[in-house]
């Protein structure tokens, strides 16, 4: 079996918008170098100044290098017919094959990560860098963060760990398509194969523990795996490869719990790379204050932070309209709704006591609170002998947990409060219990 061990450099993190600055090929047979290629590659677009300083190549050292696609036909060459072997295999494979796929070649090899198998060979090291194995291990390592140099240091490494591979883990990494190929190389395998099957909120957590995107799922270990399948060449797949280093979950009784949850701890804990839910608010909120004639007073606002809103729309034209409809039905003043002038005033001909207006304005709130349901929504648990149970609150989300005895639990809402854990609201989790709860009416227990 031979192997190509590559290192390349390049402008950026990720394939699809970077170019490759070099390239060094090392055939190997597992015990020997073979044969040796390198070069410098013009990537036809500027190299960031941080990695001219990391590499030590520069603008001017690559602009009569040979583009890839001058190269590539060699390339291809060198690379058919070998296994692919790069110290985090998965950063170097996406931009050579992306680049031979845009010169007119197509690679797929198979892959070995020296990340990954030195951490299964060689365990109870202090690190798996490039570097610090190189030093531990006592191979010479010329010329750091240039494609030559760390290429033949991977090679030598190589060749330790197939020396020291007695329980056979190339071979199990090579079988098939090992999922393994495709893993972040600093993921512990026992982690990806604790996942459940089942619904629930997975997270992936960099090297200091902190979560950098969390998610649901109805089955969580297909999921997570999914998120590693292939070796896409966008930003985010790469970042997830480089920086995942653990794996945690949460199960959940339902698909809706799995929801509640993901959004909450995206807004709790902010994971750089989720993006869709952090701006998913409410922006408008039905507000109510006494002035200094002592009339209380509507006014449809922006969300304020200090401030507990009646009710929350995400325009402004829904407040109005809901507002409006208030006024009609109940003859609040639209002075004192803030919806018009003091001249265009609904009811400029009749006089008011801020006692006789305030009964009106009391009896607006408690119109508003009877559209502000208490309810609890029951669906299965996790185990058999228990019920999932999400509380809604005079409209808002109060928390969600698991009841055992439903008959008991369920007498009354105080009962039900001790039994389950809150959870930060929000409209966007609000609007999906409405909804469900509109849709199976049957799970639902109402209190009054």
């Amino acid at each position: 079996m031979l192997y190509a061990v590559v290192d390349i450099e390049t402008t950026g993190s990720f394939a699809a918008a970077n170019g490759i600055t070099e390239i060094a090929i090392v055939i190997h047979d597992g015990k020997k170098v073979l044969h040796f290629y390198e070069t410098l590659v013009n990537p036809h677009i500027p190299i960031p100044y941080f990695i001219q300083r990391l590499t030590g190549i520069n603008n001017a050292m690559v602009a009569n290098a040979p583009s890839f696609s001058e190269i590539a036909g060699q390339v291809h060459e060198l690379l058919q017919d070998k296994v692919f072997v790069a110290h985090n295999v998965n950063f170097d494979y996406s931009f050579v094959r992306h680049h031979l796929q845009d010169a007119g070649y197509k690679l797929d090899t198979k892959k070995l990560c020296t990340v990954r198998l030195a951490r299964k060979v060689l365990p109870g090291l202090n690190g798996y860098s490039l570097s610090k194995l190189t030093a531990r291990l006592g191979i010479n390592h010329a010329n750091h963060h240039r494609a030559g140099g760390d290429a033949l240091a991977t090679a030598d490494l190589l060749a330790i760990i197939t020396q020291n591979d007695t329980e056979g883990a190339i071979a199990a990494m090579l079988k098939g398509r090992n999922s393994e190929q495709y893993m972040p190389p600093h993921l512990p395998v026992a982690e990806l194969e604790g996942l459940p099957s089942g619904t629930g909120v997975y997270y992936f957590y960099n090297a200091a523990g902190k979560a950098i995107y969390i998610g649901k799922a109805r089955n969580i270990r297909k999921r997570v795996r999914n998120h590693f399948s292939n070796n896409k060449v966008n930003r985010q797949k790469q970042d997830f490869l480089k920086e995942t280093h653990h794996i945690s979950y949460k199960e959940c009784g339902t698909e809706l719990m799995a929801h509640i949850l993901e959004s909450a701890e995206i807004r709790k804990l902010w994971p750089v790379h989720n993006r869709s839910q952090k701006g998913y608010l409410a922006q408008y909120g039905l507000f109510v204050y006494e002035d200094m004639q002592g009339f209380m007073r509507f006014a449809v606002e922006k969300i304020r932070r200090s401030l507990k809103p009646l009710y929350t729309f995400n325009t402004v034209t829904e407040g109005h309209f809901m507002l409006r409809q208030l006024i009609e039905d109940i003859g609040l003043c639209t002075r004192l709704c803030n919806i018009s002038s003091a001249a265009e005033c609904s009811c400029k001909d009749q006089a008011h006591t801020p006692e006789e207006y305030n009964k009106k304005a009391a009896q607006a709130i408690e119109q508003i609170r009877t559209m502000l349901p208490t309810f609890a929504l029951i669906d299965k648990g996790i185990d058999d002998n228990e019920y999932s149970c999400i509380l809604m609150k005079n409209g808002n989300i109060f928390g969600m947990g698991y009841i055992t005895d439903r008959a008991e639990q369920l007498k009354s809402i105080t009962a039900l409060e001790s039994s389950i854990e809150p959870v930060q609201d929000n409209d966007y989790i609000r609007n999906l219990v409405l909804r469900h709860a509109t849709e199976y009416p049957e799970k639902c227990v109402t209190f009054y």
